[in-house]
């Protein structure tokens, strides 16, 4: 049965209010709101959480969300803000497509799925970020391989923690001039 979109809106704010969880807003708004924290240069902390449609206030909130495992709609949302291609979202998550089916029918991920999940969201905002919200320019960036990551993609290389922060540094460099 299909919900109305006063029903859902009515449902999500109430959640919201009741600080329950952080709530995926509708497709776009948080697109468009990394991209303004991009435009200003001003861009928050946890801003790449925007990315996932995730509305978290603190970090105690996004640490007990992920215990708790981050709703699927977290994984949609960052393939549509992105426009990565879900199969590369996958690879960066980490996560095998029959594993995502199941977590798209039980609705939520497992708490590691979680983390992987941020840190795909991290790595992207980190991307989008150097090419100035270009998803296109980020994108193919992302897939392409990179000789300072010993000629891998930094999809590939970022599927774990040791990876991402690689991937970040070179991020880091390339932000200022430093080619390598």
């Amino acid at each position: 049965m299909a919900q109305t979109a006063t029903a859902r809106s009515a449902r999500t704010h109430s959640v919201r209010r009741a600080g329950k969880r952080p709530v995926a807003k509708p497709k776009g708004a948080e697109w468009e709101r990394f991209r303004r924290s991009l435009a200003t240069g001003i861009a928050a902390t946890n801003a790449y959480l925007m990315l996932l449609g995730l509305d978290v206030v603190d970090s105690g909130q996004l640490l007990r969300s992920v215990e708790r495992g981050l709703p699927y709609a977290a994984f949609e949302r960052l393939v549509a803000n992105t426009s990565l291609p879900s199969d590369d979202a996958l690879v960066l998550v980490n996560i095998p497509r029959r594993t995502l089916t199941r977590r798209k029918r039980e609705g939520r991920f497992r708490e590691d799925e979680s983390d992987r999940l941020l840190r795909a969201s991290r790595i992207v905002a980190r991307a989008l970020g150097l090419f100035e919200g270009d998803r296109d320019a980020a994108t193919h960036w992302l897939s392409e391989p990179q000789k300072a990551l010993g000629g891998e993609s930094p999809l590939v290389i970022a599927r774990t923690e040791v990876g991402a922060l690689e991937v970040e540094r070179l991020i880091g460099r390339l932000e200022h001039g430093v080619f390598t």
